[in-house]
């Protein structure tokens, strides 16, 4: 059913819970699988313009954590039965959101499966949900991995 599955990662457990359904439906479906990290925009960024070494930092700190995140994706394609094709993307000077809606698009995938730590009430006001928010833009499904009371918050 689905051919290419798009795996919005950013290496916390409710991304790794995500990351492992991902795996195992690109599997059993013999789909492709494309691991995506978002670069949050420089949060400083009118230091950055004045302090070029804070956003190399920055960026240098971000690009190192994509590569832990994409290594534990790998590592779950590679365990438990046929190997599932992967390819990773990081996507930068984008919000999570229109990151992961518009690298879907790019790559022409058919699903987006993302994990969500389950904030309810005031958090999740607060904090806002890029879930939220890509559920509302993505012209494709989207599978929203909750992480389950087992797991760590």
């Amino acid at each position: 059913m689905f051919k290419h599955i798009l795996l919005a990662t950013d290496g916390s457990a409710a991304s790794q819970h995500a990351a492992q359904i991902a795996a195992d439906m690109a599997r059993i479906h013999g789909a492709r699988l494309t691991a995506l990290y978002v670069v949050d925009p420089y949060p400083y960024l009118g230091i950055g313009e004045t302090n070029p070494l804070g956003f190399q930092s920055y960026m240098a700190a971000a690009r190192e954590h994509a590569t832990q995140a994409h290594a534990k994706v790998a590592e779950l394609c590679s365990q438990g039965g046929a190997p599932v094709a992967l390819q990773t993307r990081i996507a930068e000077d984008l919000s999570a959101s229109e990151g992961i809606v518009q690298t879907a698009r790019d790559e022409g995938a058919d699903l987006i499966v993302m994990g969500s730590h389950g904030r309810t009430g005031l958090a999740r006001f607060v904090v806002g949900s890029v879930a939220s928010k890509v559920l509302a833009a993505a012209p494709m499904p989207v599978l929203v991995v909750r992480q389950g009371d087992s797991d760590e918050r």
